[in-house]
């Protein structure tokens, strides 16, 4: 990929780029490779996956009776099902960096839907809880989904992108919600088939959308901008990076650890939710399967404007105040998502139950939105790994606080609610800790040791010189040359003169 002539290889492409051929625009509408069909590709698996995980969720009521299930059960299966992906998040994030995300999502895809038809086969709460706990895995496909578009589009778009992409594929919790009380319905009526054996037929769905989607992008995807990373490995225009190096700039990073934290009780309250919010409905308010179904759907379904509006609030606030900007939005969204939780679990009335649940939906989806607006600025090197690494922080937090609030008798639901939002505003003030020597914090402005820190002294940090020496990092140069976006129109500084030999289009390392 070490073209001279940029400019006349970038006429390739169907959307305007960078000097790293990542995509200056958005087109929706398009599917055109690379950039609009990686895009499409990503959320759409990583949806598929969203609806098999929470497919239980819905039917519960069902469920429950026809497995025996006890208060118990049904909260060690919400928490497998979130507990599970911790690990494979990571893994996820390793084998982006190392081989690509369209592997790693077309694989995990395929290989999670014989687990999904198995669920037609338990007959134990042993069963279920395992069941659930293996679908779980397929939600790593956020991680190559969130890989994928920051990879192919630009830094100045990049909240708005991951915000639309992830919260399109998160939308799958509330559609699933939807889905599965409907197939059930449609299999006892037209089917003829018992309550007990439909729940069971209906599963049978989501399983055949996995290896749709598998096939789909194994077939029609693309590692990045300029081809599939094992084709650019073997011309010579990608250089093979060593894990050691990938997982020593990822843990040694502090803000790493910050937003693994803050992703807990931003995405970690939302899996949270889709475990208990139907029941929750259901039981609290005497309501009928198929209408709390649509109520909890709601919830994910906000996942459609929310999540890409708290990414587009990070765009917008990066243009005026850079960095600190996005950090702030951040701030924001989450907390006050936090204080609508705990005005949910503290609702006595329907119709207070359902604003505050939209509300609290808006809020943490933001914040979701929000947060993958800032993770791909953390480290150029280790971007696939950090991303696995927050990504898994959100299960953990989800795993925790069902453990904590919803498995046992301890705390009533609407109490466990209540208790999980004060939680999650709690756990958002580390926030104000993230500084960006080349741009700031919340409340403080770029570092002026030693005359400053530049974008590119940050990421070319993360390569020793005898990997400097073999022009290694040159990718890392060229992204942060087009992340100075991030210093804001208030704070604008000169541009640092581009060091020679720097002008080619970059080395990927990955």
């Amino acid at each position: 990929m070490a073209d001279i002539n940029g400019s006349m290889s970038a006429n390739k492409f169907d959307l305007p780029v960078d000097s790293e051929h990542k995509a200056k625009t958005l087109k929706i509408l398009s599917f055109k490779q690379p950039h609009m069909r990686s895009f499409h590709l990503g959320w759409i698996s990583f949806f598929t996956c969203f609806i098999s995980t929470f497919a239980a969720a819905p039917l519960v009521p069902i469920i429950r009776d026809n497995l025996n299930l006890t208060r118990s059960d049904i909260g060690n299966a919400g928490v497998a099902s979130v507990s599970g992906s911790i690990a494979s998040r990571l893994i996820m994030g390793v084998i982006c960096d190392l081989i690509g995300p369209r592997y790693g999502c077309a694989f995990l895809n395929l290989l999670t839907a014989p687990v999904v038809f198995s669920v037609a086969f338990i007959s134990s709460a042993q069963g279920y809880i395992a069941v659930r706990f293996m679908i779980g895995f397929s939600l790593a496909t956020f991680v190559s989904c969130q890989y994928w578009t920051s990879v192919m589009f630009t830094s100045s778009i990049i909240g708005t992108v991951n915000g639309v992409a992830g919260g399109w594929g998160d939308m799958g919790g509330g559609v699933t919600q939807l889905l599965m009380p409907f197939l059930f319905h449609m299999i006892t009526i037209y089917g003829g088939a018992t309550p007990f054996t439909a729940w069971r037929i209906a599963f049978f769905i989501p399983g055949w959308l996995h290896i749709i989607i598998g096939v789909m992008v194994l077939a029609l995807g693309q590692d990045f901008p300029d081809g599939n990373l094992g084709a650019l490995q073997k011309s010579g225009d990608v250089a093979k990076d060593k894990f050691s190096k990938v997982l020593k700039h990822a843990v040694k990073n502090y803000r790493t650890w910050v937003f693994f934290l803050l992703y807990g009780f931003s995405m970690g309250v939302e899996l949270c939710i889709n475990n208990v919010i139907a029941e929750y409905f259901y039981d609290r308010f005497n309501l009928k399967l198929h209408t709390a179904g649509i109520i909890a759907a709601t919830f994910g379904m906000a996942n459609f404007a929310a999540r890409p509006l708290g990414g587009y609030a990070s765009d917008v606030a990066s243009q005026k105040f850079g960095m600190r900007g996005r950090l702030w939005v951040l701030w924001i969204v989450q907390t006050l998502g936090g204080v609508f939780c705990i005005w949910l679990g503290r609702a006595n009335s329907l119709s207070v139950a359902i604003a505050s649940m939209i509300l609290f939906s808006i809020g943490a989806q933001a914040a979701c939105g929000a947060t993958y607006g800032i993770i791909p600025f953390v480290s150029r090197r280790s971007l696939g790994l950090i991303s696995g690494l927050t990504g898994a922080g959100g299960n953990f937090g989800g795993g925790l606080t069902q453990l904590i609030f919803f498995s046992t008798t301890r705390f009533s639901t609407a109490s466990g609610l209540t208790y999980m939002g004060a939680m999650a505003v709690a756990c958002t003030i580390p926030v104000a800790i993230v500084h960006f020597p080349q741009w700031g914090s919340m409340f403080l402005p770029p570092s002026k040791k030693g005359g400053g820190c530049t974008e590119e002294s940050y990421y070319s940090s993360e390569w020793n010189e005898e990997e400097k020496m073999k022009g290694l990092h040159h990718g890392s140069v060229k992204f942060a040359e087009n992340s100075r976006s991030e210093r804001g129109s208030r704070h604008e500084i000169a541009a640092a003169v581009t060091p020679p030999g720097y002008n080619s289009t970059p080395v990927h390392v990955v």
